[in-house]
């Protein structure tokens, strides 16, 4: 009759069983006799709830999927003599996908006689990440790669906050403190519609 070395539902050993003592001492528990180690010699069965071990299973996967961070690398390209407007709007897409909290490869094409003057390249796109420091990191510096030039930036923490976030939590706060100070105000009637804060927007 085939045996299992049978473990109890809290780890402990419980010794050598013949597959049908393994399965009524589970029984008796209530419980399932699962099959944890069949390479072993004998194989391993433990006692345990089944449903209730699926389901814990089931639950740290989900969050390890939900913690697994997915990264994006998005790539925008340069020519070494790029225009000033052109400059801006590559820049612009570059803004925008660190606050989208993508990494982004710039690459510097160079083509016939730029090739003989790669630190023009070099001095563009530490140009662009000293311009992006507030939300953009160096994690390769520029290298040379056959007629390419290649630097990849990562987001920084403050990539995706917006420029006022703080500002208008520290309006909140001194708001809070003087409605607590001001108790002697008045407050509004029921009859008062509340009226939206106005926004100033500077050009």
């Amino acid at each position: 009759m085939p045996r299992v070395r049978l473990v109890d539902e809290d780890g402990t050993q419980i010794g050598i069983k013949t597959t049908d003592e393994a399965r009524e001492y589970a029984y008796a528990k209530n419980l399932d006799l699962v099959e944890v180690a069949p390479n072993a010699d004998p194989p391993v069965a433990r006692v345990m709830d089944y449903g209730k071990y699926r389901y814990e299973q089931e639950q740290k996967a989900k969050l390890a999927r939900k913690h697994q961070l997915q990264i994006l690398v998005k790539e925008i390209k340069l020519r070494p003599k790029i225009g000033i407007h052109d400059y801006e709007t590559k820049k612009g897409h570059i803004v925008r996908f660190l606050n989208q909290r993508a990494k982004v490869k710039v690459t510097i094409m160079f083509r016939g006689r730029e090739n003989l003057h790669p630190e023009r390249g070099r001095a563009l796109l530490l140009r662009l990440a000293e311009e992006l420091k507030e939300i953009g990191q160096i994690e390769q510096p520029p290298l040379q790669d056959g007629r390419n030039m290649v630097m990849l930036l990562g987001p920084t923490k403050n990539a995706g906050v917006k420029p006022d976030a703080k500002g208008e939590d520290s309006e909140r706060g001194e708001e809070e403190v003087q409605a607590q100070r001001g108790g002697e105000a008045s407050a509004p009637s029921r009859d008062e519609e509340p009226q939206p804060a106005e926004e100033v927007v500077e050009a």
